[in-house]
């Protein structure tokens, strides 16, 4: 069965010009026949991943009335806790059988209102919890700049081209549950075939199976990553962006075997998003004539909104 291919971002951290030029046509390959990767070297260490399992798995085990309090109206669901079954994926009926919360931007408090984020939330119940969360979100975040600084090369663009676009950018740490599966599910999945809306993804938590991609051959295969490994997605503002020389791959969360249904299942996406008033209009340089441009301008923001909608989050 094919697998996802393997990068190591050390090469690209490297002095040496012909590793960090064979990490970029590798990552630039991947992402164009599939869309995923599987990356060493990235920026989290293996004590914060453990803390982060730990102290999600104790955020997921408080009493429902307490989470609910986390749940609060007026924030969309960008930051805090959302309830089980409420998202679904575009085109769906059946919301996913998941529970999840929320980590937004940290910026300085005079900050939150220029770029109209919503401040975290902070759960009282668990303060280790906020701190791991803010580790986590930052060093993915790192991680996911210099992966956009060597797509910049692939596309033949200025190195930096997407740092003024992701710093301070709507990104979203997104730790989900989910929950033992107590009777068949009738059309539902843990996380149904869908698109993902932002630039790129960074996925903790992908070693068993569950993750599955689908190929340009219309097969749905495993993606699984390696210890040392997370995996990281195009997602469809870059595709969009790229004129789909980058893909965004449809993927899904299956439900388990029969025999496993009591066993929760935790991930840990981050949904790297830039600032809203980026322009998604496709690339000049990604647009001739046997790849016309195949979508209208829009903005970074407008094109969140849009796909919120979709998926019964706003």
């Amino acid at each position: 069965m094919p697998k996802i291919p393997s990068v190591d971002l050390n090469n690209f951290l490297s002095d040496d010009k012909l590793l960090r030029n064979n990490f970029v046509k590798k990552l630039g390959k991947a992402y164009n026949e599939i869309g995923f990767v599987a990356l060493k070297g990235h920026f989290l260490n293996e004590l914060d991943i453990r803390k982060i399992y730990k102290s999600i798995k104790a955020f997921f085990n408080l009493p429902q009335d307490i989470k609910n309090k986390y749940e609060l109206e007026g924030f969309s669901g960008q930051r805090g806790y959302t309830s089980f079954g409420k998202e679904h994926a575009k085109g769906k009926e059946h919301g996913d059988l998941k529970e999840f919360w929320h980590f937004g931007q940290y910026l300085d408090d005079h900050e939150y209102s220029q770029f109209g984020y919503p401040k975290n939330i902070y759960v009282k119940e668990i303060p280790e919890f906020n701190e791991i969360g803010k580790t986590v979100y930052k060093a993915l975040e790192k991680t996911a700049i210099f992966v956009l600084r060597a797509i910049s090369l692939y596309l033949d663009l200025d190195e930096y081209h997407f740092d003024k676009h992701v710093i301070k950018g709507n990104s979203i740490l997104r730790p989900i549950h989910y929950p033992p599966i107590i009777t068949k599910p009738k059309g539902a999945e843990r996380a149904a075939a869908h698109g993902d809306i932002n630039l790129i993804t960074l996925l903790i938590g992908a070693h068993g199976k569950g993750l599955q991609v689908l190929t340009n051959k219309g097969e749905w295969i495993d993606a699984i990553a390696e210890k040392d490994e997370i995996i990281i997605n195009v997602g469809d503002m870059l595709s969009r962006y790229t004129n789909n020389k980058l893909k965004s791959t449809i993927h899904k969360v299956v439900n388990p075997p029969k025999d496993q249904w009591k066993k929760s299942r935790y991930s840990i996406p981050f949904f790297l998003h830039p600032i809203g008033n980026m322009k998604l209009n496709v690339l000049d340089s990604c647009i001739d004539k046997d790849n016309p441009k195949k979508y209208e301008d829009i903005s970074a923001h407008d094109f969140l909104v849009q796909r919120l909608k979709e998926i019964g989050v706003l």
